[in-house]
């Protein structure tokens, strides 16, 4: 069922449109029945003023009813509305003039119908069955097409960055100087590409926020505040959840016990991936898919098992081809194409354009396999984000 207010605004388009025509009709009707004498116009339109309103009314509700959409009830409609107005409009000009309404009267107001009125009626019918059906469900089928948004949500590294976590890798020294440097570099390239950056308020007593990408997942135009399996990453989601609501985008929340990491959520076409591992629980899992279903996605639980999160270990081409590194992936079968990539830093991209990769400068013989594939690929040096289990996809949420 087409939403009231859509109908309500099409009924209103259709009802100018249909009793300007059926007006213009009868009046151009009775000038050239009357030679064409311009003076006849004031006085058929003055008459058949209440006529016109009340038919107009009439289409009005008929069109709110949903009538208006078939012409096998639009013509009724129409009709009626004709008949009733020029009826009513007719006894009210008596009215006006002292005449009492006896049967007398109203036999001679019948008659109107197929004499003076007759043009009405005929006119009002068949604009209502013709111009108000096709405008009616131009109104309704008429779409403004949405201002396409590309924004990034990204934070600011934490001055603690060197403490974030590490779970499958050695740790090693972060040098925080060129952390802030190689974080301004990706967002540079976000920006270069066309994306306009929304600034996460950063927090510094939050280690591993910079990685924004798991506090916040998007879905169909939905923001899914997540549930961070690590309990020192839980108050990460309460700057995102503000940011998110400020842009004015609708929001769901996966909570606790269920814990769900973003950086486990990859998305390809309406199919949803998400790893199940040491961050992402079964209960959240199970949250996320009843949020996902009614939006029309399918999500696919994945074992992981050899990385910190799915998307370390796979992530997708624009044309739905997942890509990985081997030796992370624990099974290949679950994708309906897999291609294998030369190095474990290639398997991470970020599609910025339909045609266009960004990606870690530390997979060079991924990056010319891909453009290999006819795409234009973008890098970036984060080598620091590297030594803390990060990737390109970790450092913002693309909001399209």
């Amino acid at each position: 069922m087409t939403p009231l207010s859509r109908r309500i605004v099409a009924s209103l388009f259709v009802t100018i449109v249909v009793t300007a025509v059926t007006q213009a009709a009868n009046l151009l009707a009775f000038s050239v029945g009357n030679q064409l004498k311009v003076e006849i116009l004031g006085q058929v339109s003055s008459y058949f003023l209440p006529a016109v309103l009340i038919f107009g009314v009439l289409v009005f509700l008929g069109g709110i009813a949903g009538w208006l959409a078939k012409r096998r009830f639009a013509w009724l409609v129409g009709l009626v509305a004709a008949v009733v107005g020029t009826l009513v409009g007719t006894t009210m000009q008596v009215v006006a003039q002292g005449q009492p309404v006896t049967a007398d009267i109203l036999t001679g107001l019948f008659s109107t119908l197929v004499s003076l009125n007759l043009i009405f009626v005929v006119a009002g019918t068949v604009a209502t069955v013709t111009v108000g059906v096709n405008l009616f469900r131009m109104a309704l089928a008429f779409r403004v097409k949405p201002v396409a948004r590309r924004i990034a949500l990204v934070r600011a590294p934490a001055s603690s960055l060197a403490e974030g976590l590490v779970t499958h890798i050695k740790r090693k020294k972060v040098d925080l100087e060129l952390a802030d440097k190689q974080w301004d570099g990706y967002v540079a390239a976000l920006e270069a590409a066309g994306w306009t950056t929304e600034l996460v308020e950063p927090r510094d007593d939050l280690a591993d926020s910079v990685f924004i990408e798991d506090s916040v997942v998007m879905l169909g135009g939905v923001a899914v505040i997540t549930s961070p399996g690590a309990e020192s990453r839980q108050a990460e989601i309460i700057a995102t959840e503000a940011t998110v609501r400020q842009l004015g985008l609708p929001v769901e929340r996966i909570l606790q016990p269920g814990t769900l990491d973003g950086g486990d959520v990859l998305k390809v076409g309406t199919t949803v991936y998400v790893g199940l591992g040491g961050r992402t629980n079964g209960e959240g899992i199970r949250q996320f898919r009843s949020i996902a279903k009614p939006l029309g996605f399918t999500v696919v639980a994945v074992p992981v098992t050899k990385a910190l999160h799915l998307k370390t270990a796979v992530t997708a081409l624009p044309d739905g081809t997942v890509i990985g590194y081997l030796p992370l992936v624990d099974n290949t079968s679950i994708f309906d194409r897999f291609l294998p990539v030369p190095e474990a830093e290639g398997t991470a991209v970020v599609v910025l354009e339909d045609d266009t990769l960004l990606m870690s400068s530390a997979a060079p013989k991924s990056a010319e396999l891909f453009r290999g594939l006819g795409y234009r690929v973008v890098t970036v040096d984060i080598s620091e984000f590297e030594k803390l289990e990060g990737c390109v996809t970790c450092l913002s949420v693309r909001i399209r």
